[in-house]
């Protein structure tokens, strides 16, 4: 991801990145580690703690021209600076009946696991594409977080760019062979809007995203010894979401289970089971599972935040309990 972002502020010098502790220190979960080296205060900047200040001039920036990557420390803190992102942002081009252009990445951490509490675990993807006039994108794996990073910055559209602490910045992860990889070298560019099948099967489509793709694999591993064979698709983009990608999948395999470690209600689970009914809910031989985070606040407590997230355990008993039906 770093390196996709160095790559585009050498090709264009209008790509600048700023927000809270970007500069030195490299972005608290590395986001942006080196940039300053390479390219001066000028072009990194560090900002004081108002998302509203600097989110709002990187907005500013985006109209006259500029290409501007703004990091939000945690996408928790959205609600402090919503009505820079949704009000202006996401709707200027609309507002200007298309003659004004936001080319802008807006950059921000998101999910839980390691404690952290209601303020900094959440991931709210869910949120975001809810509102027009974004793009929204979610990678889970490295190759994945340059190519769309490249991708984001090039469109000419707002771009919300959501990592996962899990996948790009808790050490705890490097223990997942999957959490590392390479980048393929060049102008690697990953189509927003295009999910990816990171593993085929016939038996049961499991559509996931960020860190639970990470997890659906590994359980799909161990249940392949059981005799089941899982199929796993990576959303990789919300906004524009691959409706078609998963039509396709659930149409072979006749049952699905939707993993979302955003909250269940309301959310991206319920979206894509509604497009299946809409479209053609024939293809299904059972309802749809949903492995998502219950309508609570992410507990800080260990024990507790592991009982709300979509865990192995919860995503293998859903898959199993498909396959009985």
């Amino acid at each position: 991801m770093v390196e996709a972002i160095a790559s585009e502020m050498e090709r264009d010098e209008n790509v600048f990145v700023l927000g809270e502790d970007v500069g030195p220190y490299g972005g608290i979960f590395s986001s942006t580690t080196g940039l300053i080296d390479r390219f001066g205060p000028e072009r990194v900047m560090d900002t004081p703690i108002s998302e509203t200040a600097f989110i709002g001039a990187a907005i500013g920036a985006a109209t006259e021209g500029m290409r501007p990557i703004v990091e939000l420390m945690f996408v928790d803190f959205f609600g402090v600076c919503m009505d820079q992102i949704y009000n202006h942002m996401a709707k200027i081009h609309f507002e200007s009946g298309g003659n004004v252009k936001v080319p802008m990445v807006l950059m921000t951490a998101v999910g839980g696991g390691y404690s952290d509490g209601a303020q900094h675990s959440q991931c709210l993807w869910g949120t975001f594409a809810h509102l027009p006039g974004m793009k929204v994108v979610v990678p889970s794996n490295p190759a994945d977080a340059a190519g769309l990073m490249t991708a984001a910055i090039r469109d000419d559209n707002p771009v919300v760019f959501m990592f996962h602490k899990g996948v790009m910045g808790l050490p705890w992860m490097a223990k997942n062979p999957r959490s590392i990889g390479p980048v393929p070298d060049g102008d690697h560019v990953v189509e927003i809007g295009k999910a990816a099948t990171p593993r085929r099967g016939s038996d049961v489509t499991v559509v996931t995203l960020s860190l639970s793709v990470h997890h659906a694999l590994d359980v799909a591993e161990e249940l392949a010894g059981e005799g089941v064979d899982v199929e796993v698709i990576d959303l990789r983009s919300i906004v524009p979401l691959d409706t078609e990608a998963i039509l396709e999948s659930v149409g072979r395999t006749g049952h699905l289970v939707i993993v979302d470690e955003d909250y269940q209600s309301f959310g991206l689970s319920g979206e894509i089971a509604a497009r299946i009914a809409e479209s053609d809910p024939t293809i299904l031989k059972s309802p749809i599972s949903r492995v998502a985070v219950p309508d609570v606040s992410i507990p800080y407590s260990r024990s507790l935040e592991y009982a709300a997230l979509p865990t192995r355990a919860r995503i293998k008993a859903a898959i199993l309990e498909q396959v009985s039906k």
